[in-house]
C-alpha cells in the first residue's frame, strides 16, 4: 500500500467509496475537506476477492468506485483555531480491518500535517476500539466530550502526546468515560474495556 494525498482542504476533492465496504463513505463525496488514503500502487482492486453481501443498485455502477482505495482520512482546520487540523472521518475497507491500517494512515497524516505548520491534531471517537487505535498513534484523551457523546483526543503534530501522569491513568480515564455516557454499550465493547481496565468481564 502506498500513502497519497488526494487534496488539500479547500481543493474540492472527492473519493467515491463503495458504501458497502466503507463507514462514513457519504462523507468523503463532500469536497470541502481535504483527504488522504493508502491504496495500491498501481490502481488495481485494494480488495480483489472481497465479495459485497448485498448487490448495488441498478442506478449505480461498480466502475464508479475508487477501488483501489483500502483505507481513507478526511481533515480540515478547526473552526475556532487555525494552529489545530481536525481528523474528521477514518475508514478502512470492512475486508482489513484489524490489519493496524487505519493507525498507519493516521501516522502518515498527521506527519503531513506537522510538515503544514499545524501545531496539534484532534479527532473525536465514539467508539473504545477506535479510542484504543488512536492511542497508539499518540492521541490523549482530553477531558472533553462533544455534544455526539464522542470522546475529544488530541496530539502535538510532531510528537505524541504525553501521558501526564506516567501510568497510565489518562487513557483508561477515556475508556470509563464510555460507561458513564448515557450509551448503549454492545457485549464485545463492554468486554473490551474491562480488559484493557484490568477487570473482569462482565457476565451474561
Amino acid at each position: 500500500m502506498e500513502y497519497a494525498l488526494v487534496g488539500d482542504p479547500g481543493s474540492g476533492a472527492t473519493l467515491r467509496l463503495d458504501y458497502r465496504a466503507f463507514a462514513y463513505a457519504g462523507k468523503f463525496v463532500v469536497g470541502k475537506p481535504g483527504k488522504a488514503v493508502l491504496r495500491t500502487p498501481d490502481g488495481s482492486p485494494a480488495v480483489p476477492r472481497w465479495e459485497p453481501e448485498e448487490p448495488l443498485p441498478p442506478t449505480v455502477e461498480a466502475s464508479e468506485f475508487d477501488d483501489d482505495v483500502v483505507a481513507a482520512v478526511s481533515f480540515s482546520p478547526d473552526r475556532t483555531d487555525p494552529a489545530c487540523c481536525r481528523l474528521r472521518y477514518v475508514t478502512v475497507h470492512v475486508a482489513r480491518r484489524g490489519e493496524r491500517l487505519g493507525p498507519r494512515l493516521v501516522d502518515r497524516t498527521v506527519s503531513r500535517l506537522a510538515a503544514d505548520g499545524y501545531d496539534r491534531v484532534r479527532i473525536a471517537v465514539n467508539n473504545p476500539f477506535a479510542y484504543a487505535a488512536l492511542h497508539k498513534s499518540g492521541f490523549a484523551y482530553t477531558g472533553e466530550r462533544t455534544g455526539l457523546a464522542e470522546l475529544e483526543l488530541e496530539r502535538p503534530a510532531t510528537e505524541p502526546a504525553p501521558e501526564s501522569d506516567g501510568d497510565g491513568e489518562r487513557y483508561r480515564a477515556g475508556l470509563r468515560a464510555f460507561r458513564e455516557d448515557d450509551r448503549e454499550l454492545d457485549p464485545r465493547e463492554r468486554r473490551f474495556i474491562a480488559e484493557r481496565l484490568g477487570e473482569e468481564p462482565e457476565s451474561g
